[in-house]
């Protein structure tokens, strides 16, 4: 199950964002995706789940084109994703928030849940079926009825990714899952990750400013800077190469040769 981005390019009202990217992420790699704040991350992650339409080139997943589907025929081909700022619903619970996850999945007729006729039932009892495994999978028990609002920010972020694991994905988007955890937190988080990909065998992308962070889990590393790829290869190669070391694993100040003026004003994430 490949996931192939080819010379993808994305522009708003003449702001050029993307650049002709290209990646390959092999089926069952952990591949992360780099790059500042305003490199183009986020908007290539939208344009992998079909929330943007790129003017040029492709995203396959499997050999299937999902560059042009709408982002619900591209979760029904077994891509689901995270959001950085977390997409839950603060007032349902941990349980309803994953069962949300099993929306697209429903095969039953509208009739059939508002009546809680015999398919409906045996419908809920499959798709709540699931999603117990998954809450037991990342360790949620303890919340399953609790509000997701009254959680900490450390339990939402483990929520967000139980509820994309309830879409049964064979491809996973990741956009800065770290985000707003302490040390402790995004270890866990990075141990999650590994069990994902191990034990559930997803292809995981990783968005992330930070490539410290999951040094250890990437397979391979693309690094993006304005809207260009600038660098790709082994999290060990990355590491020996001066900018990128510099500007996304802290190893000194960022590189005089970094791009402004004129061309920092034409791109934004």
């Amino acid at each position: 199950m490949t996931l192939e981005v080819d010379s993808i390019e994305l522009s708003f009202a003449g702001l050029r964002v993307l650049r002709g990217v290209s990646f390959t992420a092999e089926a069952g790699q952990l591949l992360a995706v780099v790059g500042p704040n305003g490199a183009g991350k986020t908007s290539l992650l939208h344009c992998i789940s079909g929330i943007y339409r790129p003017q040029a080139g492709e995203v396959r997943f499997d050999g299937q084109r999902l560059d042009g589907l709408a982002p619900h025929r591209i979760a029904g081909r077994g891509v689901a994703r995270t959001f950085q700022n977390l997409g839950l619903f603060q007032k349902l619970t941990v349980l309803e928030n994953l069962m949300l996850g099993r929306h697209h999945l429903y095969r039953t007729r509208f009739y059939h849940d508002l009546f809680w006729t015999g398919p409906g039932r045996r419908e809920e009892i499959r798709h709540r079926k699931h999603v117990e495994e998954v809450i037991e999978f990342m360790h949620l028990e303890c919340h399953r009825k609790q509000p997701v609002g009254a959680l900490p920010h450390g339990v939402q972020r483990r929520v967000e990714l139980a509820r994309a694991l309830c879409m049964e994905p064979r491809l996973l988007l990741l956009d800065e899952p770290a985000a707003g955890l302490s040390q402790e937190e995004t270890e866990l988080m990075a141990r999650y990750l590994l069990d994902v990909r191990e034990e559930l065998e997803v292809t995981l992308v990783l968005f992330e400013h930070n490539l410290r962070s999951f040094m250890d889990l990437a397979d391979h590393v693309v690094v993006l800077d304005f809207g260009r790829k600038i660098a790709e290869g082994s999290p060990e190669e990355m590491s020996r190469e001066e900018r990128v070391a510099q500007t996304h694993l802290g190893q000194g100040p960022a590189p005089s040769s970094r791009p402004i003026g004129p061309e920092q004003a034409e791109t934004a994430e």
